[in-house]
């Protein structure tokens, strides 16, 4: 399979106690990829991803971890050997979702467009675990900045949504509650999305 063809689920962080158990940080909104037994796969580094069969796990309450277990790994040094490696399953293997959920890479690169206007506003570049998901949008139309000597926050109180100063060269972008009222049109076949902006939200 090539890379095109794998979606990543989670990273090593660290070794876990003396067994040869692993810390995964994940990437991913189904816990059950880290708690039920079966098959993933390990990439480390460049290599080709390898199979490897995941025992069982459980996750630790709030560090946002979870500790898994995996098959022919008994020792501390082979888990530590096993930092930043990425765990993997096939494309193919995406549970079904319900109507209005997504899978974060196929929200990823979304042109972003102003529903009231019709403009263009940017392109979707992260999305950020909240108790509503924020869309981390980059602006097409980068504002011009205010002088670098400043650190002081950007003005903006009509916003609940507190915008920091960016760093010189570094695009700008906006945070968008990812909720149906704001963003009632998500077209992934036609790679867009519509949103209907309260004021001061951008």
């Amino acid at each position: 399979m090539s890379n095109e063809e794998w979606i990543e689920i989670g990273t090593v962080v660290a070794p876990h106690a003396l067994d040869g158990a692993v810390r995964v940080y994940p990437n991913t909104d189904f816990p059950e990829r880290f708690l039920e037994p079966g098959k993933r796969w390990l990439q480390q580094g460049d290599r080709e991803p390898e199979p490897v069969e995941l025992l069982g796990g459980r996750y630790i309450p709030g560090k946002g971890l979870y500790v898994v277990k995996l098959a022919g790994i008994e020792y501390r040094d082979q888990a530590e050997a096993l930092r930043d490696a990425k765990l993997l399953v096939p494309e193919s293997d995406r549970p079904t979702l319900e109507e209005d959920e997504y899978h974060v890479r196929d929200l990823l690169k979304l042109e972003v467009f102003n529903q009231l206007t019709g403009e263009a506003i940017g392109v979707v570049v992260d999305i950020i675990p909240a108790g509503n998901d924020l869309l981390e949008v980059q602006l097409h139309k980068q504002p011009e900045l205010p002088s670098e000597k400043s650190n002081a926050p950007i003005p903006n109180r009509k916003s609940k949504i507190r915008k920091k100063r960016p760093k010189p060269g570094k695009p700008v972008t906006v945070l968008i509650p990812f909720v149906k009222e704001i963003v009632p049109v998500v077209d992934l076949k036609n790679r867009r999305m519509e949103i209907a902006p309260p004021p001061g939200l951008l």
